[in-house]
């Protein structure tokens, strides 16, 4: 497995763990991408395999998807690539669970989402910043109204806000937290998984999470695409999208375009 990644199984092969392994970042760029690939392709072919354990190494989850790759000379092949991605995680055929600490954010978010379930500690925090970015987070925005309804998504995708772990929990978004400190995320996924998976058979586990992951499974199938499109042939053809997207690099103030000035020049 390539270093940005670490694939590890346990409990004679029932559980597997998925480790985002490029601390302290855990930059989703398209290296990781296709390490991910690589691993939930080898996890197809496990029979016995209930569940798969997304988690990272290091104090964050991740920082998200890599801001240079959403540039146009990348955005191109970037963005259908991890859309590809998220497809897979949904055609896993055992239970999916994200273990999160500190910071879950953008296409780090994203993956987290696309997880039957998301464990987290404490002092975990969620958001999806694009907006700030001048874009939007296409994933997020068709995944979360399934997961937590509408106003909230909307509350995340518009806002760029950061929900704390109590927050997600509220709404619905984790299943349980974890007390904050040394092993305390992994000794609580590990109690989970034992108090509902591992007496279960696996044959069952296969079928329950088709029929649990349809409404997720649609939203990717049927509004993702044309979020994409959107995407990338209207918003990235806008020179805010460019700016804000550059300016976050430069780590300077973003210069947005008065398009409305320009509108009322071509009346």
């Amino acid at each position: 497995m390539m270093s940005s990644l670490k694939l590890s199984f346990e409990h004679d092969g029932q559980v597997a763990r998925v480790a985002l392994a490029a601390p302290k970042a855990n930059i989703v760029d398209q290296a990781m991408m296709a390490a991910l690939a690589a691993a939930f392709d080898d996890l197809r072919n496990r029979p016995q395999l209930k569940v798969m354990i997304l988690t990272a190494e290091g104090p964050h989850f991740s920082f998200g998807a890599s801001v240079q790759e959403h540039l146009p000379e990348h955005v191109g092949t970037m963005l259908p690539r991890f859309s590809a991605l998220l497809g897979q995680m949904l055609e896993l055929p055992a239970v999916t669970l994200a273990a999160v600490r500190g910071q879950c954010l953008g296409g780090g978010f994203e993956l987290a989402l696309a997880c039957d379930f998301i464990v987290a500690e404490e002092g975990a925090a969620f958001a999806c910043p694009e907006i700030k970015l001048a874009v939007f987070p296409p994933a997020a925005a068709v995944l979360l109204p399934v997961r937590i309804g509408v106003s909230r998504a909307a509350e995340l995708v518009l806002t760029g806000a950061a929900w704390s772990a109590a927050q997600a929990a509220g709404a619905g978004l984790i299943v349980q937290t974890a007390p904050q400190g040394q092993g305390q995320l992994e000794a609580t996924v590990e109690a989970w998984i034992r108090d509902h998976f591992l007496a279960r058979s696996p044959v069952a586990l296969r079928y329950g999470v088709r029929a649990a992951r349809l409404p997720l499974r649609r939203a990717l199938q049927e509004d993702l695409p044309q979020l994409e499109r959107m995407y990338l042939d209207e918003l990235m053809a806008e020179s805010d999208a460019v700016e804000g997207l550059r300016a976050f690099m430069e780590k300077r103030e973003p210069h947005w375009e008065k398009s409305w000035e320009k509108r009322g020049a071509l009346r």
